[in-house]
This record gives structure tokens, sequence and C-alpha cells, in this order.
């Protein structure tokens, strides 16, 4: 590095060079010594017109200049080492195919503002792919086996993002499971019957999937799927969540059976293992049954809602990082959320919600096979279903839309009409035929331009589509012809004219099925609901308690 004031006063030390500014060149700097050739000699020259030379920096120009240039290393290193970290985070997660079957449910129309719901089916596998795992599920013969699906809950969140609900299924909910494949090794499994914790065997998370579909008529956006370990990480970074029992309790007895969890009667921060115990826990509540887990489960889940929410947890950094890391390890979600910054932007959804609109119930069920299992209830568990597919919140506090019916556009006999069959369920099988006796009877009922469309789609519901404002209508009057429920007719964007699509709820006949026609906009009591903001206590079976 050169010196500056080499020829300068005799005894003067030599001084390092001020950093440059961009353009500068080599020559020496300007001061008491001689001036390079050609300066400060007015306009042509670098010197100041005087001939004095450029006047020397203060020594807090240097200062803020150095601390700059240490600022941006250190911005640009941050920017390098939260780049790395962030890829770090991205390769924790593990990915799976969203949905292994052959559904032909289609993603939900959009409301008028352009918005449509979101599903999330949350999945807790049994692995004991670790020893890890072994250590905290017990069951050490089971190493080997293929994991199960214990618990499952679909999460709702409406289009609007003003609620959510959750709707848990027992484990052992005898379900169709339906064809899946397995992405690894190509095995096919065959379509059969059996509990609804069997079908991550299937293939994997994604035949879970496939069957909530074929169990429910909702379409699933993604999926999240966590184990043992997992649990009792992310309950360690979260720093416990509270739960309240109503007596002593102790999870255990005699025959081996129970998971250990031991508290006294009151309020506790469970973390840990002590979590992994209460969400497994189901010999010490109530029944001792699957019933009892899933209202554990969820005021477990409300408790961290409210918890995360308050961001009591999240206001340290350190503590961010650790529920980062530990997330991210603990997951395994579909492709479509396989990034930290998806799984961001999810939770920023999430946020929206108020907690005072989170309900969270257990499907209707009743015993089948003397006890031996759990059947969906009919009409109530189908009338819960109903309420997702068609964005109805399960607190019943949706605002209710004007009763106002808006005239059609024409006499019926000018009103084109499309109709399609929608029965192309993988489980029931399609219908052939729907949308040409449909057709007929349009015609029979006075509507003359009535059309078949021969392309087989799948849905739940059969539903009146409208393009436009103005041919709303037309299709209340063509429901009302046909006696279907107001709410069955909905805005979409993807029809040119008002479009009648005939589902899986009506799939013999040409009058609709009295049962289907009853709007059912309530939340079945059989449902247990929970409402988020709840902060009860645990009911503890008296045989398990000390």
């Amino acid at each position: 590095m050169r010196q500056s004031g080499v020829r300068g006063e005799r005894g003067r030390r030599a001084t390092v060079p001020e950093p440059r500014e961009h353009g500068e060149d080599d020559s020496p700097p300007k001061g008491k010594g001689p001036a390079p050739h050609g300066a400060g000699r007015g306009p042509g020259g670098r010197g100041r017109p005087d001939g004095q030379g450029r006047p020397k920096r203060s020594r807090g120009v240097r200062i803020l200049r150095w601390t700059a240039l240490t600022l941006a290393v250190l911005v640009l290193g941050a920017a390098g080492a939260g780049y790395f970290y962030y890829e770090h985070l991205n390769g924790n997660l593990k990915k799976e195919n969203l949905d292994l079957g052959d559904s032909k449910i289609g993603k939900p129309e959009p409301n008028a503002a352009g918005q449509t719901p979101l599903n999330i089916l949350l999945i807790g596998s049994d692995s004991r792919n670790s020893a890890e795992n072994v250590k905290l599920g017990g069951a050490k013969q089971d190493a080997d086996r293929k994991p199960l699906g214990d618990v499952q809950m679909l999460v709702h969140v409406s289009a609007d993002r003003s609620n959510m609900s959750v709707v848990s299924i027992p484990r052992d909910t005898r379900v169709t499971i339906p064809q899946c494949t397995d992405p690894h090794d190509g095995t096919v499994y065959p379509k059969t019957e059996g509990a609804i914790n069997q079908s991550l065997q299937h293939g994997g998370p994604g035949c879970t999937v496939a069957t909530w579909k074929e169990l429910t008529g909702v379409y699933i956006d993604h999926f999240m799927m966590i184990d043992f370990s997992g649990v009792v990480s992310m309950a360690d970074a979260i720093g416990g969540v509270p739960v309240c029992v109503d007596g002593n309790v102790y999870s255990h007895d005699s025959k081996g059976h129970g998971s250990g969890l031991k508290l006294t009667k009151g309020t506790h921060n469970v973390k840990g293992v002590q979590a992994l115990q209460w969400l497994r826990t189901r010999y010490g509540f109530e029944d001792n049954s699957d019933i009892g887990r899933a209202k554990a489960q969820h005021m477990y889940m409300t408790s961290m809602i409210r918890q995360l929410k308050s961001g009591t947890k999240l206001s340290d950094p350190g503590k961010l990082m650790d529920l980062a890391e530990a997330a991210t390890d603990a997951l395994t979600v579909d492709h479509g959320l396989g990034t930290v910054k998806k799984l961001y932007d999810l939770g920023n959804d999430l946020k929206r919600v108020p907690t005072k609109r989170t309900t969270m119930i257990t499907m209707p069920w009743e015993y089948g096979g003397g006890g031996e299992y759990v059947l969906p209830k009919p009409g109530d568990a189908e009338q819960t279903f109903s309420l997702l597919r068609n964005d109805i919140s399960l607190d019943g506090k949706d605002k209710k839309k004007p009763d106002a019916t808006p005239a059609p556009t024409a006499p019926k006999e000018q009103i084109p009409v499309v109709v399609q069959n929608g029965t192309a369920s993988t489980v029931l099988g399609p219908v052939s035929g729907r949308a040409a006796v449909i057709t007929s009877e349009l015609v029979r009922l006075g509507y003359a331009r009535a059309t078949a469309n021969t392309v087989l789609i799948s849905q739940a519901d059969t539903t009146v589509l409208y393009p436009d404002e103005p041919r709303q209508g037309d299709a209340l009057a063509v429901a009302k012809a046909l006696k279907l429920p107001k709410s069955a007719v909905k805005s979409s964007k993807s029809v040119q004219e008002v479009t009648l699509v005939v589902g899986n709820d009506w799939r013999e006949g040409t009058a609709y099925p009295k049962a289907a026609a009853d709007d059912g906009e309530k939340t079945p009591k059989s449902a247990d609901a929970l409402n988020g903001e709840e902060k009860g206590c645990m009911k503890v079976n008296p045989s398990y308690t000390f």
C-alpha cells in the first residue's frame, strides 16, 4: 500500500491513505506536498482553483466510511448465512406425493371475491423408524412394521379466512380405502375396507389423503405429517402447552395399558415426552376411548394456538429459530408445501383466523361390528362433511346472506342450461346416463334449451352454477324447479351458461332426495364442538386416578 507524505515535512510520520471512492486514481493525496503536474491550475486541474488542492477529510468522515463498508460486509454476510440457513431448513423437510388415489374431486370454485377455502390434513404417525421413536412409542415388536396414521384431523380454513374448522376422526373408523399406488416401489394396493389409520400403510400419506377425499367429498390442498419424536421436539421448542385435568390422573394399569401420563388435578404446562403422553392418552380420560383422546387433542391444539397467537413464545429470536428447526425437521409435507416460504405463507393465512372463530369437533360416529370398530353416523357425519364442502362455518356464526331472489333474465323455455354428470366417485363408481336423465326432466319442466354435457366429473353435492350476477336468478329458478336448496346455487367463473352438476348425493331418479334438500347448516350436536377460546379441563376416569 502506498504511503502519503513521503516528501512532506521532515520528521512527519507517514500515514495510511484514505480509502478511495469509486473512480479515484493512485496519485498522491493533495496536501502540502508538491502537486502533480496540472494540479491547482484552475478548471483544467484536479486541485482547487486557488491552488490549495483537495481539502483534507475529517476524521468523522473517514470513520463513517469505514463503518458503512463494515456494515455492508456484515449485511452481505448475514444475507449469505440467511440463505444457507433457509436452504438448510428446506432440506429438513421431507416431501411425499399429495394424493395416491384416482379421485376426480375438483378444487372448489372461488367465491365472488376470487377466494377459495383451504383444506389441510394433519396426520400423526406412530412410526417406529428410529431408536428414538421406538423408545417413545414402546412396542419394540412393531419397529419394522409400516406406520399407522393414528391421529387424523382435517383443517378447513374458510375462503375469506374468517373462520377455521377442525374435524378429527377416530383411528379405528371403518372406511373404504381406495386403490393406491406406492410412489417408491410401485406396489398397487387394491381398494379395501379397513380402519382409516391403515390407509397410511398403503403407500404413505397420499393414500390417507385419497381416503379422506372419498369419505368426505372434500378437496384437500395439503397434508402435514409428524411422528412421535417430532411431537416431542415441537413441544419443547414451543416451550410447553398448558393443559388441565379435573382430577389426579395416571394413565397406567396392571395390564400395561396407558400412555404413562401422570398429572395432579389442575393446569400443567406439558412439553417433551409429557406432551406426547397427553396426546396419546386413551386410558385415563372419560370413557377410555379414541373419542376421549380426540377431545384431549383438541384441547391441546386450541391451547397451543392461543399460546402461539399471543406471541409470548416467539419474541426471542433464539426460540424462534429452535421452533423453525424443530418444525422443519419433524414434518413430512406434500410437494406443494415443501419450502419454508410456503409454510410461512400458510402460517400467515392461519394467523388471520380469530381464535374465537376456531371450532374443533370429532366426526359424528356410532359403533359397528358389536363395538369392534366405529362408523360415520348416518345423517350427522354427512351433514358435517357438507358444511365443509360448502364452506359453512361449524360455529354457526357466518353472516346471513340477503334473502332477496333476483328474477330470471328470460322465460324458462329461453334459458340455456347445461347438465353434467358428477357421479364419478372411485369408491361408489359412476352412474351412467345421469346427465341425460336430468336433462329430460328439465325439458319436461319447461326448460327446452337444456342440454347434456358428456364429460364425467366427481362432485359430492348437486350444484347449480351461474357465470355472472345477472344469471343468478336463472340458476335459482332452475334449483326451485328441481326442488334443490338455495345453498346449491353458486357463482362460478369456469362456466359460460347456467350449469347443473348432478352430484353423488343424487345418484338415482328424477326427484332430489328430501334428506339432501334440507339445508342442514348447523353442526350436529353429536360432533361435540369445542371453541378455540374454551379453556376446560379433561374429565378423568375414576379407574385411572391416584
